[in-house]
C-alpha cells in the first residue's frame, strides 16, 4: 500500500516537473520526463509493485532464489568438471583415434621419398635453403597437436 503511494507520488511531481519545462518551451525535454514519470505509475497499475513487494518480503521466496542459486551452482560445477576430465582425456586417451594412420606421413614430401629437400625448387615466397626446414617446423606442431 505504502510503495504505490510512494509511486503515484513520484509520478505526479514528474509530470509536475514535465509541465514547468514545457512552459519553458523545452517540449523535447518535456516529453521525456513525463516518459520517465509514468513508468512508476504504469507498474502500479500493472500490479507489479504489488508483486514485487509480496515477493521481497516473502521466505518462500527467498528460498526459491535459493534454490535457483544452487541449480546454477550446480550446472557450472558441472561443466568446469566435464571440461578439465575433457581435456585431459582428449590429450591421452583420444589423440591415436584424432589422427588417421596416413596422416603421419608428411604430404608436401611423399612423392619425392628418396631425393633431397635442399635440391627441390624454391616456392615463390621461400628461400631456396630454408623451405624444407620450414615444413618440417609446421609438421611438427601439427604433429604435436594431433592434426
Amino acid at each position: 500500500m505504502i510503495a504505490e503511494t510512494v509511486c503515484s507520488a513520484v509520478a505526479a511531481a514528474g509530470l509536475g516537473i514535465a509541465a514547468v519545462t514545457a512552459f519553458r518551451k523545452r517540449f523535447l525535454t518535456a516529453a521525456r520526463i513525463a516518459a520517465y514519470a509514468l513508468v512508476p505509475l504504469g507498474l502500479v497499475m500493472t500490479g507489479f509493485v504489488e508483486w514485487a513487494a509480496d515477493t521481497a518480503f516473502s521466505p518462500v521466496a527467498w528460498a526459491g532464489f535459493g534454490v535457483l542459486g544452487g541449480a546454477w551452482l550446480l550446472f557450472a560445477g558441472t561443466r568446469a568438471i566435464e571440461r578439465r576430465r575433457g581435456r585431459r582425456k582428449g590429450a591421452t586417451a583420444a589423440q591415436p583415434d584424432v589422427v588417421a594412420p596416413q596422416a603421419s606421413a608428411p604430404s608436401l614430401g611423399a612423392a619425392k621419398r628418396g631425393t633431397d629437400r635442399t635440391r627441390s625448387k624454391p616456392s615463390t615466397g621461400s628461400r631456396a635453403g630454408d623451405s624444407g626446414d620450414d615444413f618440417s617446423d609446421i609438421e611438427a606442431i601439427l604433429k604435436k597437436h594431433g592434426i
